[in-house]
């Protein structure tokens, strides 16, 4: 089962190796990573798409929780979020399917980016099924290239809800 976790973090060096090595050394896999800067300059939310039941989520949470430099551990297993990320796709366009990228590239909302005579740079934005439905109806005509980000995630409505355990910010 997949999961998604966001982390509040003190934004200094090491602190993404450090959360990395517990992934790593605890042998859990992390299907994908998003980091940036909060409002706060001296904060960074990082996002992490794993995978793992129940238990290993809560062993994963209880570890996140113990390192120095994290401020708040949201889990949003249990929480409604809204989840985006950014593709950049290189489909491969001829004559006879110029139109058709055009028209899965409208249907998406995506846009285009870059034009070659062979091909076309495309950008699309949205959850994980969003960007294999994109994928699924290229692959045919040839993907050339395609470089993805991790999920970007924030919790419904106007308050954070957080694990918890979470520690108070520094």
């Amino acid at each position: 089962m997949k999961h998604t976790i966001s982390l509040l973090l003190e934004n200094k060096p090491g602190v993404l190796s450090r959360v990395a090595g517990l992934f790593s050394g605890r042998g859990f896999n992390i299907e994908s990573l998003s980091v940036a800067e909060t409002l706060d300059p001296n904060v960074s939310r990082m996002t992490i798409l794993t995978t793992g039941n129940d238990k290993i989520l809560e062993q994963i949470t209880k570890q996140l929780n113990k390192l120095i430099n994290v401020i708040k551990v949201i889990d949003y297993k249990s929480n409604q979020f809204v989840g985006r990320e950014l593709a950049l796709i290189k489909v491969t366009v001829t004559e006879e399917t110029r139109s058709e990228v055009l028209s899965i590239i409208d249907i998406f909302r995506g846009k285009v980016v870059d034009v070659s005579s062979e091909s076309y740079t495309v950008e699309i934005t949205g959850d994980e099924n969003k960007m294999q439905a994109i994928l699924d109806l290229f692959r045919p005509m040839g993907i050339k290239d395609i470089a993805k980000t991790g999920c970007a995630a924030l919790t419904r409505g106007s308050k954070i809800k957080s694990s918890k355990g979470t520690k108070p910010k520094k």
